[in-house]
Parts: structure tokens; C-alpha cells; sequence
């Protein structure tokens, strides 16, 4: 009897030992976590900030969505007043205005994009051609310089280089042509908004190109040189395939904002006048008027988030078509 008392004894001992051992292995499993929250907590603190951010004016803002479908009044309930369906997006469909604007957007973006993304890569494999350091940083940061300039800026010096009396008007005098009014025109806008946007972007949108350049295996130069590539075969046949899933997910995102962002709101609402409404009004712009200038809400609601939905479509085509193609995307 004594020895049944004394096995279940240790039975019950070792199934202690065993439960201690397996919540020793659980508290060693969390300890790290918190170990490092503790020791890291500054970056955590900072890495706060932008979560913050980001639920408190993008994720939290979407329940306002809602109002697309529902009738808003100014003063009532955020959420509208009364159901009204599909209403609003019938409205804007069948508006000769709104797709007026929307044929401006994506005119706008795919000229942009058009311009700016062959030229960007191009920028940066000369770049990445230059040997001399001391010049190489100094192109970097003159051509890095103009994308922290104020869009406010920007558009105030648009101004006055286009104006009837700005400089380019009196070099086109000094050389026998009449002056232009571009920014009375329509047909002269695309080419404004293009061109200053190359100025603006064509610098710091060599940043992700350089440093993935700059992870290529020099080893793979050395053995096309080897076999005789000059510098332009060792860019077709080296540069460019080794950072083809950057130029992919670059073109991705591109493609993901042609009906959306990619056409700057801040640009083209400082420049654009009611006479190049024509080819300058931009679905933002249209929504900005309809919503805060015409107090019309659930119907600037209604198009914002039909843009939103074009966007999402558009990135997914854009990621299954570079998947199949390239073999990379986002997802």
C-alpha cells in the first residue's frame, strides 16, 4: 500500500515538474516580446505615430462612405438622413460633366505617367553610370531638391514664368512670336502640368532605382565585360533584368492611382481657371466643388468612392498582369 502511495506520489510530482516546465516554455516564449518592446521602446513610440495616423484620417473615415448611398443633410446624423440607393451614382454616370473630368484624369495621368516613368529610369541608370562620386552626389542632390519645394510654390512660379508677361512670353517676343496666354488656353495645360511635374519628380523618383542598383552582384559586370558587353549591353542584359521587380512594383503603383491621385489636386486646383475647365478639371477638383462648394456631400461622396473602386480594379489588374509577366507584384 505504502509503495502505490509513494508511485502516485511521484507520478503526481512529475506531472507538477511537467506543468512547471511547459509554462516555464510559455513564459520564455512571451519574455522576448516584452524584452524587446522594453529595451526598443522608442521605436515602437515612433512607429505609433503613423498607425495612428493612418486609423485616425484613413480608416475611420471610411465609415463616412456610407452617406454615398444614403442622403446627407448639413447639421443631421453623419450617417444621412434617408436611404437613397444607387441615386447619386446614376447621377454622375449620366452627367456629361463628370465624365468630362474623368476622360481629364486619366488623360492627365497616362500623359504623366507616359513621360515620367521611362524617363525617371532612364535618369537613374546614367546615374548609376557616373564614377566620379563628388559629381554624382552633387546631380543627386540639385535633381532631389525641387520635390520639397512647397506645391504652393510650384504653382506660384508657374505663374509667372506662363504669364503674358513672364519670361518665356518675352523670349517668344525677342524671337519674333506673338505671346501666349497658356494658362487661358486648354489646349496648353497637359504640357504645364506634365513638364513641372518631370521637374519635380524626376530626381527623387530615382531613389528606390539607385538603391536597388546598387544590390546588384558587381560579378555579373565583370563577367559581361568579360565577354565583350560594352556599357550598353551590360545595362540591357545586367541593370535592367536584376531590377525588374522594382520597375514592376514602381509600374504597379502607377497604374494603381491613373483615375486617383496621380493627377495632383494641390497643382491643379492653384493653376486651373473656370476658361481651361475643358481640359484642367480633374475628378478631385470636380468632387472638392461639388462637395465643399455646392454642399452636394453624398454625391462627392458617391464619385470619390466610385474613384476608389477604379483604383483598386486598376492595381489588381496591373499586379496579375506583372505577376504573369514578370513574375512579381505586390500580392
Amino acid at each position: 500500500m505504502s509503495e502505490l502511495t509513494d508511485k502516485s506520489a511521484v507520478r503526481a510530482s512529475q506531472k507538477l515538474a511537467d506543468a512547471d516546465k511547459s509554462k516555464e516554455i510559455v513564459v520564455r516564449r512571451r519574455n522576448p516580446l516584452k524584452k524587446h518592446i522594453k529595451l526598443n521602446w522608442q521605436l515602437y513610440a515612433m512607429m505609433a505615430i503613423p498607425l495612428i495616423y493612418y486609423v485616425v484620417f484613413r480608416y475611420i473615415p471610411m465609415a463616412g462612405n456610407i452617406i454615398a448611398f444614403r442622403r446627407y443633410r448639413a447639421g443631421s446624423s453623419v450617417l444621412g438622413d434617408e436611404w437613397s440607393g444607387l441615386k447619386y451614382f446614376n447621377q454622375f454616370i449620366n452627367q456629361a460633366s463628370f465624365r468630362r473630368v474623368f476622360k481629364n484624369t486619366l488623360w492627365l495621368n497616362v500623359s504623366y505617367l507616359a513621360f515620367r516613368f521611362p524617363m525617371t529610369l532612364a535618369f537613374a541608370l546614367l546615374l548609376n553610370e557616373l564614377r566620379n562620386i563628388r559629381w554624382k552626389k552633387f546631380v543627386q542632390t540639385v535633381s532631389y531638391l525641387p520635390h520639397f519645394i512647397s506645391v504652393v510654390l510650384v504653382a506660384g512660379m508657374i505663374r509667372e514664368l506662363v504669364s503674358a508677361s513672364g519670361p518665356i512670353n518675352n523670349l517668344l517676343e525677342s524671337l519674333g512670336m506673338a505671346r501666349v496666354l497658356f494658362l487661358s488656353e486648354s489646349k496648353w495645360f497637359t504640357t504645364i502640368f506634365v513638364t513641372s511635374g518631370l521637374w519635380q519628380s524626376l530626381g527623387w523618383g530615382t531613389i528606390l532605382y539607385l538603391a536597388a542598383m546598387a544590390n546588384i552582384n558587381p560579378n555579373l559586370y565583370e563577367a559581361a565585360e568579360v565577354d565583350g558587353a560594352g556599357h550598353f549591353r551590360r545595362v540591357l542584359h545586367v541593370t535592367i533584368p536584376s531590377i525588374m521587380p522594382t520597375i514592376a512594383t514602381l509600374l504597379i503603383l502607377d497604374f494603381g492611382s491613373l483615375v486617383g491621385s496621380g493627377a495632383s489636386f494641390e497643382k491643379v486646383y492653384l493653376i486651373y481657371n473656370p476658361m481651361i475647365y475643358e481640359k484642367a478639371d480633374i475628378i478631385s477638383t470636380f468632387v472638392f466643388r461639388m462637395g465643399l462648394g455646392s454642399g452636394s456631400y453624398s454625391y462627392a461622396t458617391a464619385i470619390g468612392l466610385f474613384e476608389g473602386v477604379i483604383n483598386l480594379v486598376l492595381l489588381s489588374v496591373a499586379n496579375f498582369t506583372a505577376k504573369k509577366v514578370v513574375g512579381n507584384g505586390l500580392w
